[in-house]
């Protein structure tokens, strides 16, 4: 004997048919917006900005550090500044400036 437990009426064949047609127009739908040009580069850009966004956080990382170890260097724990190591480098600096203000000022007279 057949089985008779999968014995459907053409109208709910054609419900069926037309259920499966709006869900395969929905997922073309979604494949059209996928592939579509403005899709592609939107999402090119958005990767591009993630990646910008995460080497900028990286250096800011990093700079955060060359600063902190720059400041510890100069500062001592209570906050006061090492007289012993920033004196030096403030004689070097002017000396430097002064040395680029005189270049300047030999070059003009000329």
């Amino acid at each position: 004997m057949a089985d008779t437990s999968d014995i459907r009426t053409p109208a709910q064949i054609e419900a069926d048919i037309k259920r499966r047609r709006e869900v395969l127009a929905e997922t073309l739908d979604e494949i059209g917006v996928r592939v579509h040009p403005k899709t592609i580069v939107g999402d090119a850009k958005a990767k591009v900005a993630s990646s910008v966004d995460q080497t900028l956080g990286r250096t800011y990382v990093q700079a955060n550090r060359v600063v902190s170890d720059v400041k510890s260097q100069f500062v001592d724990e209570e906050g006061s500044p090492r007289l012993e190591r920033v004196v030096p480098v403030a004689l070097v600096v002017v000396g430097v400036v002064g040395l680029i203000a005189l270049g300047g000022t030999r070059r003009r007279r000329r």
